[in-house]
Formats: structure tokens, sequence, C-alpha cells
């Protein structure tokens, strides 16, 4: 897969974004440690993209709900 780099043009503060729609599929285990290598080298675009949605099956859902009620919090 190459890497491409897409640049958005700066909008005016009139105007209201709107993100184009998703377009490409991806594994969950393709994109996990992507993004887990780009959270910890704090790699600040990632803070671009964290009001994104993910669209994900219902059985992950339902696992992803349990985890979080059963894991400790720190």
């Amino acid at each position: 897969m190459a890497a491409h780099l897409r640049l958005i043009p700066a909008i005016d503060d009139n105007e209201e974004f709107v993100p184009p729609e998703p377009t490409v599929r991806i594994r969950l285990g393709d994109l996990l440690p992507l993004v887990a290598m780009a959270q910890k080298m704090r790699f600040i675009w990632l803070s671009d993209f964290l009001d994104d949605e993910v669209a994900i099956t219902s059985d992950l859902y339902d696992v992803l709900q349990a985890f979080r009620s059963m894991r400790p919090s720190a």
C-alpha cells in the first residue's frame, strides 16, 4: 500500500467544513498498529481525526462495550 498525503485547503471562517464520505475499507488488524504507533509517538495529525466516525460490526461493538465495563479504571 503506497502512502499518499492528501492536503485539504483551509476553509474560511464563514464556511462550514464538510468532511468527505469514507470510501476506503481497511482491516482493523492493519489500522490499529498504525494508530497505536501514531498515538505513542504523539503525531499531531492524529488529533485532526479524533472526531471522525468509524463503522464497526455489531458483534465487535458488543465485545468492546463488555471490555469497557470490565477493565479496571486507572
